[in-house]
């Protein structure tokens, strides 16, 4: 092979490589080009999927509610309180109050049935709701209100029990605890060992009120103590509005004990056993049972998985810390 056959092929090979480099890079960008494209296609299908949900579980939570209205023959309503009775949740006077203004409005209920499994909780929530009580038991005069306790219907649940024309408890069911509490921390002790100093400016001498890192000043204690009695003697008033002479009261019956169910009926909190199926066959003479309580819709239940309420529990139990609470 002559001289220049060599340099023809040796001038042949860089250009084949820089051809083959070329088109691998051609490959790899075209490659990733259609990897994002299809990424963003899948992003605006998963999202259009969401909304697709979301739309439809609102669609459905509204039919359902709207079912609420159906005509459904005689009946006794039922509601349902469960939990701790607070500004948000199942046994919160926005929940309550409504379901309980549906069953006594609607046509064919002979009577409402007050369900009550609850520890207590706010003084506020409560009171909203054994007013409103009171007031539909006055609107309806010929549709009575039971209350049917279940597991527990103490403090805040038994300040709502005490506007019913009759409480039905079990035996072992446990009932009053008629009292007010305020509880928090104190860390002073503990910062002065490790050395932290509280360092709290405020406009106003009892701004820092109850600050769980400074000193509780007797001034301070002595006010949180007359509130507390406060709030205690209305809820003395509205059990003994709503007792009335079936109260037999005693120097414990507003300490803030609790009894069992069997006790209960002794000392006049209480009116007989029963169950929400006793009540409505032998007392409201109705079986037919329909539940107006006002459960989380669809729709909570979707916006809560994508995270709509993150968060609120912490703000919420931060917020309870120094809050009065019949529990």
């Amino acid at each position: 092979m002559s001289n220049n056959e060599f340099d023809n092929v040796d001038s042949a090979l860089p250009a084949k490589k820089e051809g083959w480099e070329r088109e691998l890079l051609e490959k790899l960008a075209f490659a990733s080009l259609r990897e994002q494209r299809a990424r963003r296609r899948w992003g605006i299908f998963f999202k259009l999927a969401v909304l697709g949900v979301i739309g439809f579980a609102f669609w459905l939570g509204i039919n359902y509610e709207g079912s609420d209205t159906q005509t459904v023959g005689a009946h006794t309503a039922l509601v349902k309180i469960n939990g701790a009775i607070e500004s948000e949740g199942n046994g919160s006077a926005g929940v309550v109050v409504p379901a309980l203004d549906n069953a006594f409005a609607a046509d064919d209920s002979v009577g409402v049935i007050l369900r009550i499994n609850s520890p207590g909780g706010s003084p506020v929530q409560a009171g909203i709701i054994n007013d409103e009580i009171t007031r539909l038991r006055k609107e309806y005069p010929n549709k009575p209100l039971y209350v049917v306790v279940d597991e527990m219907c103490a403090s805040g649940g038994y300040y709502i029990a005490a506007a019913a024309d009759k409480i039905y408890v079990n035996k072992a069911s446990i009932v009053g605890s008629i009292g007010v509490l305020m509880d928090g921390f104190g860390f002073t002790g503990l910062m002065d060992k490790v050395g932290v100093e509280r360092r709290l400016l405020t406009a106003g001498e009892n701004k820092g009120f109850l600050d769980p890192f400074s000193p509780m000043s007797a001034t301070q204690k002595g006010y949180a103590q007359t509130m507390l009695a406060e709030i205690h003697q209305q809820f003395i008033d509205v059990v003994r509005k709503g007792r009335g002479a079936r109260l037999k009261e005693t120097p414990e019956t507003f300490s803030g004990l609790f009894w069992s169910g069997s006790k209960a009926i002794d000392m006049g909190l209480a009116d007989g056993y029963g169950t929400v199926d006793s009540v409505a066959r032998d007392v409201l003479k109705q079986e037919d049972i329909v539940d107006y309580t006002k459960s989380e819709g669809l729709p909570e239940r979707v916006l809560k998985k994508f995270g709509v309420a993150m968060g609120a529990g912490v703000v919420q139990s931060l917020a309870n810390q120094v809050r009065p609470s019949l529990r």
